[in-house]
């Protein structure tokens, strides 16, 4: 039987110093049937020459002006032709098993939908970026293990909420009945919302170690963008995706932590950062109108329990 391919998207924004680090190691796979598709978010430090002239393999989607993480992301599955879909970073460099340890996880769990990577420091390889992301019980997401040495402590498989879009891996069978990322997240959270989607409808998330990912933290993005797209989807994923009983169940803490939020931003105001993150919330709340519409769709396709869902996420409060 031949080999399924494994389609590998790459968003890109002036990130030319990152690409031959990135495809070089995609180069040394030992998966043999590896698409990688570059959409580049209208670059103008070279990024489309370098890749026309040394990686005539790679396919190059050029867009016209900047879509954002999610438009970039969602022009390149558009155009994947895989089995199987990953999203990369192109700031990451991939371990020549990488691919067949997806690969390979999807093979032997057929109720994943998604397959997140172990991602480690690019320049600190003993310490993690994340190994799976879970989700709160007060509505916040966040990396399991971030900022850990790594001493084995995540060395076995775990199902787990979801996958950091930096490295996640996606079933087409699974896109092809949830959709793609919303593209009104634009950047941030949009691969938590799209695990929502796949957590309502039975589809499961597992981490394998074996898939190894180095990743140069926020080496194309971060900072006042990152803050403001923080804060603004945080309340779109909740407003879309929250089950009513777990609204009920939860809202005094989620309530609190997005005040928590607020106040801590008001108390740094003299930082651009915090002052972003506070329009974002405030931009959040004026156009909440726009998630209600599509939350009734996401919540009609639910098949999973309460009891279900609830167990997947961590108890704060």
């Amino acid at each position: 039987m031949p080999e399924p391919l494994l389609s590998v998207v790459i968003p890109n924004w002036n990130g030319e110093r990152f690409l031959r680090t990135c495809l070089d190691a995609l180069r040394r796979q030992t998966h043999p049937a590896l698409e990688v598709i570059v959409v580049d978010n209208a670059s103008s430090d070279g990024s489309q020459a370098l890749l026309r002239a040394e990686y005539p393999d790679v396919t190059l989607i050029a867009l016209p002006s900047n879509r954002g993480f999610t438009g970039a992301c969602n022009a390149g599955m558009a155009r994947a032709q895989g089995e199987f879909i990953s999203l990369l970073n192109n700031d990451t460099e991939v371990t020549p098993q990488w691919a067949a340890a997806i690969v390979d996880a999807f093979h032997r769990h057929p109720e994943v939908g998604i397959v997140a990577s172990k991602m480690l420091l690019f320049d600190q390889r003993d310490t993690f970026h994340t190994a799976g992301d879970g989700f709160r019980t007060d509505g916040t997401a966040y990396n399991r293990g971030v900022w850990e040495k790594d001493t084995g402590q995540y060395d076995e498989e775990a199902f787990v909420f979801s996958a950091c879009g930096g490295s996640s891996a996606y079933r087409r069978a699974m896109l092809d009945q949830i959709g793609l990322l919303d593209d009104d997240f634009f950047f941030s959270l949009e691969d938590v919302d799209l695990a929502w989607r796949a957590q309502l409808t039975g589809w499961r998330t597992l981490y394998t170690p074996h898939a190894v990912v180095y990743h140069h933290l926020s080496a194309t993005g971060g900072g006042v963008t990152a803050s403001f797209y923080d804060g603004r989807n945080a309340l779109y994923l909740l407003a879309k995706n929250l089950p009513n009983e777990l609204w009920r169940k939860h809202r005094r803490c989620i309530v609190q932590r997005q005040v928590q939020f607020a106040w801590e931003a008001l108390r740094a105001w003299r930082g651009a950062a915090a002052r972003a993150r506070l329009r974002g919330m405030l931009v959040g709340l004026l156009t909440l109108p726009r998630m209600f519409a599509k939350r009734r769709a996401v919540q009609a396709q639910r098949t999973v329990s309460i009891d279900y869902l609830e167990s997947m996420l961590t108890p704060t409060c």
